[in-house]
């Protein structure tokens, strides 16, 4: 059977083999976390503990922190969170991206770069000048704008997390740091209502 199309005025028909159409691409919208998440946290990270790449969570850490982590959901399907990543304070200067993670089943359409933006995005609002993540492959980061740097040169991660892991000194982690530019903050000017760079 020949279906014909009309492709609307001025352009011209074609045929159709009556084959099925693709499915669609999944629609994946990213937003900031809530405490409501934490459960759907807590399994995404544990599902993926085993790729080696992630450290465990907690779920009452995760219910804690929930508002510093983006999460990607599926809005084609039930609203399920197929991915995270957690902006994490080290110090009033510094932030790290962590327990960044998308599900098998949503890997190949640019989350897990959608999420890094979103949280460079809300690290440079927030008044950090730095960005820091540490990977076992630091390709992704580097594709990103970030620069492999020795450990010794994020000291605020060293304190606040490396020296009571039992890998420090052997965690084959690279250190990756992104100085995050403030002159590209556009804020409105409060007097004459005019966005000014700042």
């Amino acid at each position: 059977m020949r279906v014909v199309v009309d492709n609307g005025p001025g352009r011209k028909r074609r045929a159709s083999s009556g084959r099925a159409l693709k499915a669609a691409k999944p629609q994946i919208a990213i937003r900031p976390a809530t405490a409501a998440d934490a459960p759907a946290l807590h399994a995404l990270i544990a599902a993926h503990l085993e790729e080696g790449r992630l450290l465990p969570r907690t779920l009452d850490e995760l219910g804690i922190h929930a508002p510093r982590f983006v999460v990607a959901v599926d809005t084609t399907s039930d609203g399920r969170v197929v991915g995270c990543a957690e902006l994490a304070p080290l110090s009033q200067a510094v932030a790290e991206v962590r327990s960044l993670v998308v599900s098998r089943d949503a890997r190949r359409h640019g989350l897990g770069i959608r999420m890094v933006e979103d949280l460079a995005a809300r690290a440079r609002r927030d008044g950090f000048t730095r960005l820091c993540a540490f990977a076992h492959d630091p390709a992704f980061f580097v594709r990103r704008g970030f620069s492999i740097v020795p450990h010794t040169w994020v000291p605020e991660k060293i304190a606040h997390d490396c020296n009571s892991c039992p890998l420090f000194r052997n965690c084959g982690q690279y250190a990756c740091v992104l100085e995050i530019d403030r002159s590209a903050i556009v804020q409105p000017n409060v007097r004459t209502n005019v966005r000014t760079t700042v």
